[in-house]
């Protein structure tokens, strides 16, 4: 997942809901999906909480 750009982990996310709200999948890989769907969005947050502090120091210069 670190290889993955925060574009495409979004794009996977909207895959995934998606996915998941056809209700179509069996319990096992619906819950594997959560789990990278969580996991997804964890790596979201950092990346946009790293973009955050290098605006935040790029102002202070």
């Amino acid at each position: 997942m670190n290889e993955m750009s925060y574009e495409q982990a979004v794009k996977r996310l909207d895959e995934i809901v998606s996915l998941l709200e056809k209700n179509e999948i069996e319990l096992d890989e619906a819950l594997a999906l959560f789990e990278e769907g969580t996991k997804l969005t964890a790596f979201c947050t950092k990346k946009l909480s790293e973009a955050k502090q290098k605006i935040t120091e790029l102002e202070k210069e």
